[in-house]
């Protein structure tokens, strides 16, 4: 019959609270030892790895659970045991018996722990373990293994038999950890856990194709190589971050769930060198590859990639001995944002340096438009990140844009978003030098189509991508408005002189010869007009019929009246066919042929419909 010193009813403190009688102590002591040790030896000496080859083979934990589960209740009560008789009597000859039973017994765990995890390894690989920590709880394994929690575990016939056996597994390494932390061997037990976990995180982060790369291997790869790595480090945060640090913590944090301290030192040795190369690799790219505007998109994906996972960062590396992980993560995102900030300062400074000189044929679309609104409209993808980026750096130009250019409120009461007004001030820029790129036209009414193929080509840009969020609905207005007034001045200039060639009022009686000088100089009119504006080009659909409907709203209709009223005052002329070339359908073919001409230049023909396509810069 077990003495009651060791029911595992009582506590400790009940077991071995000494009598009240001084004088009985050393002999109470000795009897608890004795009888400990007469417990201890037999189930300890039997598992001892170095008595025989079955021992050395067989996994105790595998063969007889509940073996298992004595054998660590025994050692427990061993090491309490040893406890109290070394305050009595640290010279007591039992205590060198004890404590080489003792150090058989933990050989004998510290095979048990790394048996467990090693055999387990497919069982307690990060991804298993993460995926079953949002399943179920795996608390109620780790109870004090007696009888009836054996029956609870049994219980739950949900689980499936592989997830048993890995919540068995860690419940097995929870119990061996405290057995040998409490019996003063946690360096023991550590080392072989970290030696086997780190592994697997290292493992891991190779697998993800995380590679250790100096600032001067950065500095020289070429852009397709770079690119792919980033992808690769895209791809590589998301499991990392969400899969193999999380899948270790949950680990860690059950298997020494009783050793705060430890269990966090633990984990930060198996995870620190892994998350350090990869928390580390945003910085590097951000400070050493070669700057150019186009990169930024990956910059903006690598700080997207840390933001989007950042409360998973702080909740795996919430400790001060991962604080460093979490202030690397951090120095990332603050150079990623300066990349950022000046891949777009380089932007702007390439537009303004932009020194073209040749007009576009047809005056069509210019590439700069083209290129310079795809990336802002491929920023504005961007923009809950851009707003965090900028805020604490609003554009310098502020002061310098007119109060009615933006389509929101911009006060000190209500202050814009900085993205917006950054957004604002780059589009300005551009219109601003392809005003300047305007001039470079001797004809002024294809300086006026141009400016209104480039501003439409802007505004649609705007309504199509995420930058009408942040101009807003006015800006739009506002500047339709602008498109509309340069096709006015267009139409003015270059079809004027053929409208002035017609009376006023088309329908009034006019003398034979005045009528055939009318048709004349309208011939005139209309040839020159139609020859110089025949190659022009319409990009814009929408802006295209807007244009062809008003021209021939003026001349088709001016004509066809003209025409009507005159055209049998003609019957007489010798040269009729000279003198009326044209009859009014003729006039509407040749207008409606207009502004399909030949794009000869940077000009993109692609714009049939009123949005354009979007491309990303070429090396993204």
């Amino acid at each position: 019959m077990r003495s009651l010193c060791f029911s595992p009813k009582h506590s400790p403190s009940s077991t071995f609270s000494p009598p009240s009688s001084t004088p009985s102590r050393p002999s109470f002591y000795d009897s608890v030892m004795d009888r400990t040790l007469e417990l201890a030896e037999p189930i300890i000496t039997k598992w001892s790895p170095d008595t025989t080859a079955i021992a050395r083979v067989t996994s105790l934990f595998y063969e007889n659970r509940r073996e298992a589960k004595e054998f660590i209740k025994t050692v427990n009560n061993l090491q309490k045991a040893m406890h109290f008789l070394a305050a009595e009597n640290s010279s007591s000859e039992k205590l060198i018996r004890a404590q080489n039973l003792m150090q058989i017994a933990m050989k004998r765990l510290q095979k048990e722990f790394y048996q467990i995890l090693s055999m387990n390894r497919a069982q307690l690989d990060p991804e298993s373990v993460s995926t079953r920590s949002s399943r179920t709880s795996v608390a109620s394994s780790y109870s004090s293994y007696d009888d009836e929690d054996e029956d609870a575990e049994a219980a739950d016939e949900s689980i499936s038999e592989v997830e048993d056996a890995s919540m068995a597994a860690m419940a097995d390494l929870r119990l061996i950890s405290e057995c040998m932390i409490s019996s003063g061997y946690a360096k023991e037990c550590l080392k072989i856990y970290k030696i086997i976990r780190k592994s697997i995180v290292d493992e891991g982060i190779y697998k993800l194709g995380v590679e250790k790369l100096s600032p001067s291997q950065i500095h020289k790869l070429d852009w397709e190589v770079l690119d792919l790595k980033i992808k690769s480090w895209l791809s590589a945060i998301r499991t990392a971050v969400a899969t193999l640090f999380h899948g270790e913590r949950i680990l860690c944090d059950q298997v020494f769930a009783a050793a705060d301290s430890i269990r966090e030192s633990c984990f930060t040795e198996i995870t620190k060198e892994g998350a350090m190369l990869l928390f580390q690799f945003p910085e590097i790219v951000a400070k050493h590859s070669k700057k150019s505007p186009e990169k930024i998109f990956r910059a903006l994906d690598m700080y997207t990639g840390i933001a989007n996972h950042w409360p998973e960062i702080e909740s795996i590396f919430s400790s001060e001995s991962t604080a460093i992980i979490k202030s690397q993560a951090v120095t990332s995102l603050m150079k990623l944002g300066d990349f950022t900030r000046a891949a777009i300062n380089e932007f702007e400074a390439a537009i303004q340096k932009d020194s073209s000189k040749s007009p576009v044929a047809g005056a069509g679309t210019h590439f700069l438009t083209i290129e310079a609104m795809d990336y802002l409209s491929n920023l504005a993808d961007y923009s809950n990140i851009l707003a965090d980026i900028l805020a604490d750096s609003p554009p310098s130009a502020k002061k310098k844009l007119p109060e009615t250019y933006f389509g929101f409120s911009d006060s000190e009461e209500s202050p814009a978003p900085a993205i917006s007004l950054k957004m604002a001030w780059l589009i300005l820029v551009l219109l601003c030098k392809l005003d300047t790129k305007a001039k470079y036209y001797k004809d002024v009414s294809l300086a006026y189509l141009f400016l209104a193929n480039n501003l439409q080509y802007v505004v649609v840009k705007v309504q199509t991508s995420n930058l009408k969020y942040l101009l807003g609905e006015e800006w739009v207005t506002k500047h339709e408005g602008i498109v509309k007034q340069f096709a006015a001045n267009y139409e003015r200039l270059g079809w004027g002189h053929v409208i002035d060639a017609l009376p006023a009022d088309p329908t009034a009686s006019v003398a034979p010869a005045r009528a055939a000088e009318i048709f004349r100089n309208f011939n005139s009119a209309f040839d020159q007009a139609h020859k110089k504006q025949a190659h022009c080009v319409v990009d814009d659909r929408k802006l295209r019929d807007h244009i062809k409907v008003s021209i021939a709203r003026k001349i088709f209709r001016l004509y066809r009246q003209f025409y009507n009223a005159n055209r049998e005052k003609m019957a007489g002329e010798r040269n009729l066919a000279v003198v009326v070339r044209y009859a009014p359908e003729d006039v509407g073919h040749r207008l409606s042929d207009l502004f399909f001409g030949h794009l000869e230049s940077g000009a993109s023909s692609s714009s049939e419909s009123s949005s354009s396509d979007s491309r990303r810069p070429r090396s993204r």
